[in-house]
C-alpha cells in the first residue's frame, strides 16, 4: 500500500504548466510540514504534484503560506543530469488537496512565511 497524508503550509504559490503532448494541466508546489514530536522546531519540505482538474483548482485557489492537507501517493522520479549522474527525487502525487485552515486576516497573518505559524491549526484532541 502506498498512501501519504500530509498537512502543512505552502512555501510558494503553485506553478501550473501543461504537458507538451496532451496539454494536460499539472501543478507543482512545496509544503512545509512541522515535526510535532521533536524537542526543537523542525520542518520537513515535501514536493507535491497535482494533475488535471485538481491542478487547475490548486493553481487558482492555493497561495503561499496557506495551510493545506494533501492525500496521495509517494513516487520516486529518476533522471540523469548533464554529467550523466543518476539523480532522484521523491514527490507526493496528490489524489486530493484540501484547505486545512481558516483564512488569515491582515491583523493576524505573519509578514513573511513562517512554517511554525500555527494559529489556524486545529488544537490537539
Amino acid at each position: 500500500m502506498n498512501k501519504t497524508i500530509i498537512m502543512g503550509r505552502l512555501t510558494r504559490d503553485p506553478e501550473l504548466r501543461y504537458t507538451q503532448a496532451e496539454q494536460l494541466p499539472v501543478a507543482r508546489f512545496s509544503l512545509a510540514v512541522n515535526r510535532k514530536f521533536s524537542k526543537e522546531k523542525e520542518v520537513d519540505y515535501f514536493d507535491v504534484v497535482c494533475w488535471r482538474s485538481q491542478a487547475e483548482f490548486v493553481a487558482k485557489w492555493f497561495t503561499k503560506g496557506q495551510m493545506v492537507a494533501v492525500e496521495g501517493r509517494l513516487q520516486q522520479r529518476k533522471w540523469q543530469d548533464k554529467d550523466g549522474n543518476n539523480r532522484y527525487a521523491f514527490e507526493i502525487i496528490a489524489e486530493s488537496a484540501y484547505f486545512a485552515g481558516s483564512k488569515p486576516n491582515a491583523a493576524s497573518a505573519p509578514n513573511d512565511f513562517d512554517p511554525f505559524y500555527e494559529t489556524d491549526m486545529p488544537a490537539a484532541a
